[in-house]
């Protein structure tokens, strides 16, 4: 029954997506809005965003409501936005994209650094490995398989095609594969703002969270330099990309200590604009 449902589920998107290319990007794009504010409670409750935003004491809870629907409008886009990602990819979309630091690119390349880029899900966020790889770093991104095995067929296809052509499963073997192209000289993108199980237990917006140490092992090991990226919608459609100077972090400093410092980066990236996260996540779940 639930592979039924799952054909289903692909199939409409498959038509939404058909639909969102005979209207245009922008035209896609706010439809993606109005749709993710009217049908996004329904697949993604609204207690748990609820929750979430009391439990990080960062909104005042009057404005709650109005930061939901753009959480849901957001969502909405992003999903919209997906059948646009080859356009990014191919320059016809480029004036809907400005990126800051792109110096910073050319001295990684110039310098054959490895870099380990983090970020979290903020906005269109394929859009910063797509960006990447467009400005010539040799990278390799991770990923984790969606559950509808037809859609995932689709995803994992745009994603190898026009985001990052060197996508890693996440999980065990996937960690394996980063160590391999880390020794062949390539940098690695991780998103390290959901919940794991494996992780440690780290102080985020006031409350202990499981958190992963990968990025940190890997900045010791390796001694890579760690850049924080960023991405927020500056109008509907449009967007700022934005590449922070390389930090090098103390040797001496132990994994819990670099785990710390990287939450405390990814909750400056989310106080720049709060509904621009992705607060469905059960990040503090026990």
């Amino acid at each position: 029954m639930k592979k039924f449902f799952y054909l289903i589920e692909f199939i409409l998107i498959k038509l939404f997506f058909f639909l969102l290319r005979c209207l245009g990007y922008k035209i896609g794009s706010n439809l993606g809005y109005i749709i993710g504010r009217v049908i996004g409670p329904i697949f993604r409750p609204k207690q748990l965003i609820k929750k979430n935003l009391k439990q990080s004491k960062i909104v005042d809870i009057n404005n709650f409501n109005n930061i939901i629907n753009n959480i849901y409008g957001n969502y909405g886009r992003i999903l919209a936005e997906y059948p646009f990602l080859k356009d990014f990819r191919n320059n016809k979309l480029d004036k809907y994209i400005s990126i800051e630091g792109l110096e910073i690119l050319e001295q990684i390349k110039s310098n054959k650094t490895r870099a380990v880029f983090i970020s979290g899900h903020f906005n269109n966020f394929e859009l910063m490995a797509l960006q990447l790889e467009k400005a010539g770093i040799k990278l390799c991104a991770i990923y984790r398989p969606l559950n509808n095995i037809y859609l995932n067929r689709t995803m994992e296809e745009i994603r190898t095609k026009y985001i990052c052509k060197n996508q890693i499963k996440k999980g065990r073997s996937g960690t394996r594969q980063i160590i391999e192209n880390l020794n062949e000289g390539n940098s690695v993108a991780l998103m390290i703002d959901q919940r794991v199980r494996e992780g440690i237990k780290i102080n985020f917006f006031g409350e202990m969270a499981s958190t992963t140490t990968i990025p940190a092992q890997l900045i010791k090991k390796y001694k890579c330099d760690l850049v924080p990226i960023y991405i927020e919608r500056k109008k509907k459609y449009h967007f700022k990309m934005y590449i922070s100077k390389p930090i090098k972090l103390e040797n001496k400093k132990s994994i819990k200590e670099i785990t710390e410092h990287l939450n405390n980066i990814l909750e400056k990236m989310i106080m720049r604009n709060i509904d621009q996260w992705i607060w469905t996540h059960d990040r503090w779940k026990k």
